[in-house]
């Protein structure tokens, strides 16, 4: 079984079926999926740490609409997990700090 076929809607960025517009957005970051989701990777792969989705937004510069969906397929794809750590983000709330799994460390 490959990774993408993890996930709920087989590879493809998710939309809202109800929403032109959130079908429009979908079709149009296909073709970055990749590239973002390297991005997310290598980013917690070089933290020794872990970090919050808030700490990833701003070390990649990735919109939260943009981060967290890419955050979330690495989690399915078994790359990424939940360190069982929080860290307090800037509303000085907690926030699951994430990291690459074990296993995929190079």
């Amino acid at each position: 079984m490959s990774q993408l076929s993890l996930f709920p809607y087989c590879g493809h960025a998710p939309s809202q079926g109800h929403s032109e517009t959130s079908k429009a957005a979908a079709d149009d970051i296909e073709p970055k999926l990749g590239r973002l989701r390297r991005l997310v990777l290598d980013t917690l792969r070089c933290s020794a740490q872990g970090e919050t989705d808030e700490s990833l937004m701003v070390l990649t510069k990735l919109a939260p609409n943009t981060l967290r969906p890419r955050r979330r397929e690495l989690q399915l794809m078994g790359l990424v997990e939940d360190s069982g750590t929080t860290r307090a983000v800037a509303s000085g709330k907690q926030a699951v700090v994430w990291r690459v799994v074990r296993s995929n460390v190079s």
